[in-house]
């Protein structure tokens, strides 16, 4: 295939500045690898990411609402940009690759833990952004509606499709049903 315009990186784009004091094993990063391993979250999210959905937006916002705060949906341009220019570039390289049998699953195997990384590092960044624009408890009335609103405020687009409907509604009954511990927000 011939490399065209398009598939070479732009090298003038400055590297993103991080935070010294990043904190990627965040109350946020634990709450995340603990809810992923829930029975039907994993398969639920990735449906959703599929739809356009970002995964960690999702997770922000049920974490959130486990702590009895409302999630605006507003994010800080350095976890957009984040999501954007690492995080979505590697996901892009990894579903570029043929499947995971032969001989590139190596390299789709070492493409998915640094992915995996750089989503650690986003939620990293969202935490920081979460504990300075989400301090306050939310005055709404009950948890179901707070994870419901959260999960709404997630979305990529103000209406949410009616394909998104069945799967936010299986993340909301895992978020209800989910056992408090030392994740917990």
């Amino acid at each position: 295939m011939p490399i065209s315009s398009a598939t070479i990186p732009d090298l003038s784009t400055p590297p993103l500045e991080l935070p010294a004091d990043l904190e990627p094993e965040s109350p946020l990063w634990r709450f995340a690898l603990a809810f992923w391993q829930q029975p039907g979250v994993q398969d639920t999210c990735l449906a959703l990411q599929k739809q356009g959905w970002s995964v960690t937006r999702i997770l922000c916002a049920g974490w959130l609402a486990l702590s009895g705060r409302a999630f605006t949906g507003v994010e800080d341009a350095t976890v957009t940009e984040w999501r954007d220019r690492v995080t979505g570039a590697l996901r892009a390289a990894r579903k570029s690759l043929p499947g995971t049998a032969g001989k590139y699953n190596q390299l789709r195997t070492g493409i998915a833990g640094l992915e995996l990384e750089a989503e650690q590092i986003e939620l990293a960044l969202a935490w920081r952004t979460l504990m300075t624009n989400n301090p306050e408890q939310s005055d709404m009335q009950g948890r179901d509606t707070l994870i419901r609103t959260n999960l709404a405020a997630a979305a990529p687009t103000s209406k949410i499709d009616d394909c998104a409907s069945p799967p936010l509604n299986e993340l909301a009954t895992a978020l209800a049903n989910f056992p408090k511990g030392d994740h917990q927000p």
